[in-house]
């Protein structure tokens, strides 16, 4: 009997709207997490991915998990319940995400083309790649390597993935 400790307006929100609200009052409580996918089925099952500034520990999915589940009530309604960090092979989705991962390998593609190159700089409007290329020399025989920069608006890129280099 849950629902009576529940603020009244509760009662009145959708299941969603309910999942959102308590992800929200869980994240403000860790300032360097953030959402990157709230997802809920027609079954009720709540999937919660998750990215943070300096990554996202067990603790943190646990700690996210009981914001939610202690707060629903599953006599009311039952579901399921997944709170997950983004993997290393997650594409980017948010300029957050852009922003914590500067100075490494990405591989980025968009309409004409993938590159894979590192990240410079990430602003609100665009991502800056910078990469060395072997082309052929303007004069004489042979190849030099030439370096490129490019700045990307995020509206131009299709799927973003860290690479991982060993």
């Amino acid at each position: 009997m849950r629902e009576a400790s529940l603020p009244s307006f509760y009662t009145s929100m959708t299941f969603k709207e309910k999942v959102a609200d308590l992800l929200e009052k869980g994240l403000q409580e860790k300032p360097s997490l953030f959402l990157v996918d709230l997802t809920i089925t027609d079954s009720y099952k709540i999937m919660v991915t998750l990215d943070g500034d300096n990554g996202v520990s067990l603790q943190d999915c646990i700690d996210i998990s009981r914001a939610i589940e202690h707060n629903l009530d599953r006599e009311e309604q039952d579901f399921s319940l997944e709170v997950a960090s983004a993997g290393v092979s997650t594409p980017l989705k948010l300029v957050r995400q852009f922003k914590k991962n500067i100075g490494r390998t990405l591989k980025v593609k968009i309409a004409s083309e993938t590159i894979e190159a590192t990240l410079i700089e990430a602003s609100d409007d665009y991502i800056t790649l910078s990469w060395k290329a072997r082309e052929p020399k303007k004069i004489g025989k042979g190849k030099e390597t030439v370096e490129h920069q490019r700045d990307i608006p995020y509206a131009d890129i299709k799927e973003a993935i860290v690479i991982i280099i060993f």
